[in-house]
C-alpha cells in the first residue's frame, strides 16, 4: 500500500514538471557528463558551481508540486491507516460487548439505538497545533502573537505613564470581571458532587432493578423522570439561581454558566451510553449487569470528551513541564483578551456612544470592532480548546488530542461546524443529529440540521443572556438564520480557494457585528440604569435609546 502511493506521488510529480515547468526528461535528469580537470589535475570550480546552480533551480521548481502532492495525500493517508489498526484493534471487543446489536440481531437495532462502536473512536494522536508547531513557519505566527501581547503591554504602560505621571500597574477590568470568585469555588463544587452522586446513583438503582421489575416501563420512565428533574432543576435552575441572586460579575458567570452545560451533556451521555448496554444484556439473559465503576465516571468527567467510554486509550507518562506550559498559555491568553479590551474597545466605545444613533454609527462601529472580534476568536480558541483541554488531557494522560482540526483551511461552512470545535460537535452529531435520525428515519435529514442548529443556538444565546445580563438575540440571529442558511449555501461541494477566502471575510465580519452589538448594548446598561426595571427593560435594546457622554 505504501509503494503504491509512493508510485503514484512520483507519477504525479513527473506530470506536474513536464505541465507547469515545460521540461523535458534530459533537462529534469541532466546526463552525467564526466568533470574535466584541467591540466594541473584540479576540479573546474566553476564548472561545478554552474552544475549545482542548475540543480538547485530543478529542485525549486520541483519543490511547490511536491508540497502539494504532499498535503493533499498525506493526512487522509495516514488518517485512513490509524482509523483502520484501531478499528483492528478494537472491533473483537466491542462486537462482543455488543452483539445484540450485531450479525442475527441486527434487525432489532431500531429498538434500542445505534452501538458505540459505530460511534466516535478514540485513539492516540496529538493536537494539530502541537504537530504544526514543530515547523518553524508556523511557530513564527506564535511569536508574532507573542510580539503583539508586549507591545500591547508597553502600550498600556506608556499611555498611563503619559496620563497619570507614573507606572499604572492596577487591572481593574480584569478583577472585576473574576470577582466573587469565592461564590464560584463552593457553586462549583456542589455542581461537580451532585453531578457524580446522583446520575450515577439513579442510574445504579434503575440497572439493578430493571430486570427484576413486572413493569420495566414504568420502572425506566421513573427513574427517566427522576434524571430530567435533576438536569433541569439541580443543575439548570438551581446554577442559574446562584448566578443572579448573587449578582456575579460577567466572567464568573461564564465559568459557572458554562460548567453547568458542561456537567448536563456529560451526565447524558453517560446515560445515553450506558442504558441500552443494561437493555441489551436483560434481552440476551445475561448473568451479569454492565455497570460502570465511580472511578470510570469520575475520570469521564474530568476528561476533556463530551463522549462516554469506559476507557480511553492513555499516554504512558505524564510530562509535567508540558502542563505547565499549557496553563501559563491559558492565562497569558486571559490577559491577552484584558489589554484588547483596555485598549482597542474601551476608547472606541467612548468615542461612538458621544454620537446619537444611527446606521453611519452603526456601520462604522461593525468594521472598527472586527480586528478585537477576530483577535478574541483566536485567543478563545486557543486558551480552551488547545491549551486548557490539553492540560488535562495530559494530566490524566488522555491519548486522543484531537479536539479541533484544520478548521482555518475550511472552504465551506459545513466543514468549519465540523472542525471548529470537536468536542461539542461529536455531542451534538450522536446524541442530537443520530438520535434524530434514529427517532423519525433518515428521510428527515433536513429536520435534523435545523434542530441541531436551534439547539445549539439556543444554548449559546442563554449563556450570553445570563453571562451579561440582558438579552439581545444578535447571536441566535446570526447563528439560526445566516449560519444555517450558510451551511446549505457553502457546503462541501465548495473546494475552490475562493471559498476559503468568502469563509473568513464572513467570520470577520460576523465577530465584528457580535462585539459591536453586545459592547454597546453592556455600556449602555452600566451608564443609563433603569430604577424600576420591568421584564421588558431586559429584553429591550437599551443601546438604541441611551445617550451618555464620558
Amino acid at each position: 500500500m505504501v509503494s503504491e502511493e509512493k508510485t503514484s506521488l512520483r507519477n504525479r510529480l513527473s506530470k506536474s514538471s513536464n505541465e507547469n515547468g515545460e521540461e523535458d526528461e534530459d533537462k529534469r535528469e541532466p546526463k552525467k557528463e564526466p568533470v574535466e580537470t584541467p591540466n594541473n589535475g584540479q576540479f573546474d570550480v566553476k564548472q561545478l558551481i554552474s552544475k549545482k546552480l542548475q540543480l538547485t533551480v530543478e529542485a525549486e521548481q520541483l519543490k511547490p508540486f511536491f508540497m502539494k502532492e504532499v498535503g493533499s495525500h498525506f493526512d487522509d493517508f495516514v488518517t485512513n491507516l490509524i482509523e483502520k489498526s484501531a478499528s483492528l484493534d478494537k472491533g473483537g471487543c466491542a462486537v462482543t460487548s455488543f452483539s445484540g446489536f450485531e450479525g442475527e440481531n441486527s434487525h432489532r437495532a431500531k429498538d434500542l439505538r445505534a452501538p458505540p462502536e459505530q460511534g466516535k473512536l478514540f485513539i492516540v494522536r496529538q493536537s494539530l497545533l502541537d504537530e504544526l508547531f514543530e515547523v518553524d513557519h508556523i511557530r513564527t505566527i506564535y511569536h508574532m502573537f507573542i510580539a503583539l501581547l508586549i507591545i500591547f503591554i508597553l502600550s498600556t504602560l506608556v499611555v498611563d505613564y503619559i496620563d497619570e505621571g507614573r507606572l499604572v500597574l492596577e487591572f481593574s477590568l480584569l478583577s472585576y470581571a473574576f470577582g466573587k470568585f469565592s461564590i464560584v469555588l463552593w457553586t462549583w463544587w456542589a455542581m461537580f458532587l451532585s453531578t457524580l452522586s446522583v446520575p450515577y446513583y439513579l442510574f445504579l438503582h434503575w440497572a439493578n432493578g430493571y430486570r427484576q421489575s413486572s413493569h420495566p416501563v414504568l420502572h425506566s420512565l421513573f427513574h427517566g423522570s427522576l434524571f430530567v428533574l435533576f438536569q433541569i432543576g439541580a443543575l439548570g435552575f438551581g446554577s442559574t439561581y446562584v448566578v443572579l441572586a448573587y449578582a456575579l460579575p460577567p466572567a464568573s458567570r461564564f465559568i459557572v454558566i458554562l460548567e453547568q452545560i458542561r456537567f448536563i451533556m456529560k451526565a447524558h451521555s453517560f446515560v445515553r451510553e450506558n442504558v441500552p448496554r443494561v437493555m441489551d444484556s436483560a434481552k440476551q439473559k445475561s448473568r451479569t449487569v454492565p455497570i460502570p465503576t465511580v472511578g470510570q465516571y469520575l475520570y469521564f468527567l474530568f476528561a476533556p470528551t463530551l463522549i462516554y467510554r469506559d476507557s480511553y486509550p492513555r499516554t504512558p507518562t505524564i510530562r509535567w513541564g508540558y502542563v505547565a506550559t499549557q496553563f501559563a498559555q491559558t492565562f497569558g491568553c486571559i490577559f491577552y483578551i484584558y489589554y484588547i479590551f483596555e485598549r482597542l474597545c474601551g476608547p472606541l466605545f467612548r468615542n461612538i456612544q458621544q454620537e446619537p444613533f444611527s446606521a453611519r454609527v452603526l456601520i462604522l462601529c461593525v468594521f472598527n470592532c472586527i480586528l478585537p472580534g477576530v483577535l478574541f476568536q483566536f485567543l478563545t480558541f486557543f486558551a480552551f480548546l488547545h491549551c486548557w483541554l490539553n492540560a488535562f488531557a495530559e494530566m490524566l494522560r488522555f491519548g486522543d488530542r484531537m479536539f479541533y482540526k484544520d478548521w482555518w483551511n475550511s472552504t465551506s461552512f459545513a466543514n468549519y461546524y465540523r472542525t471548529w470545535n470537536v468536542v461539542v460537535h461529536d455531542w451534538l452529531y450522536y446524541y442530537a443529529y443520530k438520535d434524530f435520525l434514529w427517532f423519525f428515519t433518515k428521510k428527515f435529514k433536513s429536520a435534523a440540521i435545523l434542530a441541531v442548529f436551534a439547539v445549539s443556538a439556543v444554548v449559546h444565546e442563554y449563556a450570553l443572556a445570563l453571562c451579561l445580563s440582558f438579552f439581545y438575540p444578535v447571536l441566535f440571529v446570526l447563528f439560526m438564520f445566516f449560519g444555517m442558511a450558510f451551511n446549505f449555501i457553502v457546503n462541501d461541494s465548495r473546494k475552490r480557494p475562493i471559498w476559503n477566502v468568502m469563509m473568513w471575510a464572513s467570520l470577520f465580519v460576523g465577530h465584528g457585528i457580535i462585539m459591536c452589538f453586545y459592547s454597546q448594548e453592556w455600556h449602555a446598561r452600566q451608564h443609563c440604569p433603569l430604577k424600576n426595571a420591568t421584564f421588558l427593560d431586559y429584553v429591550r435594546p437599551r443601546s438604541w435609546t441611551c445617550r451618555y457622554v464620558f
